[in-house]
């Protein structure tokens, strides 16, 4: 049987594109930026110069136009669709996806309203960033968030805003960090009661929703949930029906 092998890429295998943060702090299992997080692979791209602390404290002010150039370079590598390591970066959705036309996810914030249609009455949505000073109502807007969604952030904290946004050190204690992630948690539910889930703006929180999710027995989503879902439509589960097979069944043509 004859096999023809289709090109026009240089990378194959790995659908999804990452635009990253120039940033050096650990990347720890489970964090967007560190590869054996993802139970496929993708494609990375650092946005020279779009540090933690100028996207986040300064609304990544004058770096737009590096982040649909990253994109672009993903999407003519072989990325079919593109995500970025910073929910603030929710204030580029609308241009990077007219700009390179095909799904962009910028945010783990555009899960928000999804995760709101699946409370029952009376619950909503309460969201913990790393900074909820500088998450203002164009990023929840951006991303389709009500504005008057609950946040809490860590910018209080003893370690995890410190090390991420402000780059005080290279090392990071894990330990701390999550405390600072719980303690924004039971924050939350403290001033809101109404809290059915939590959204985690951040994408170097997933590795902590377990303990998140455990300790105040909401659920909890973020950039992990989000990329999986994505990447289920890229790529979705193969269960035994030949494309053929299926396209002929569909025209009406009579099964063997």
């Amino acid at each position: 049987m004859q096999i023809i092998a289709k090109g026009g890429k240089a990378l194959y295998g790995a659908p999804l594109g990452i635009l990253m943060l120039e940033a050096r702090f650990p990347r720890i299992p489970g964090d967007m930026g560190n590869a054996t997080t993802w139970p496929f692979p993708v494609l990375y791209r650092v946005v020279r110069g779009a540090t933690p602390e100028r996207v986040v404290l300064n609304a990544a002010a004058g770096l737009l136009d590096d982040f649909l150039t990253g994109a672009q370079e993903l999407v003519t590598d072989g990325a079919e669709a593109i995500t970025t390591n910073c929910g603030f970066l929710s204030l580029f959705q609308a241009e990077l996806a007219a700009h390179v036309r095909v799904p962009v996810a910028t945010s783990a914030l555009i899960q928000v309203p999804w995760v709101q249609a699946t409370l029952p009455p009376g619950q909503r949505v309460g969201i913990i960033t790393v900074s909820a000073q500088s998450l203002t109502s164009r990023h929840l807007t951006a991303a389709g968030v009500p504005a008057d969604t609950p946040v809490v952030g860590t910018e209080h904290g003893r370690e995890f805003f410190r090390v991420l946004v402000r780059g005080e050190k290279q090392e990071m204690d894990v330990a701390l960090a999550a405390a600072d992630i719980l303690d924004a948690g039971r924050a939350l539910v403290s001033r809101y009661a109404d809290i059915g889930a939590i959204v985690l703006e951040c994408t170097n929180m997933p590795p902590y929703a377990f303990a998140l999710r455990e300790t105040l027995g909401l659920p909890v989503f973020d950039i992990y949930s989000l990329i999986t879902w994505l990447h289920a439509g890229l790529r979705p589960r193969e269960f035994g029906v030949p494309a053929d097979r299926a396209a002929c069944l569909g025209s009406g043509a009579p099964s063997a």
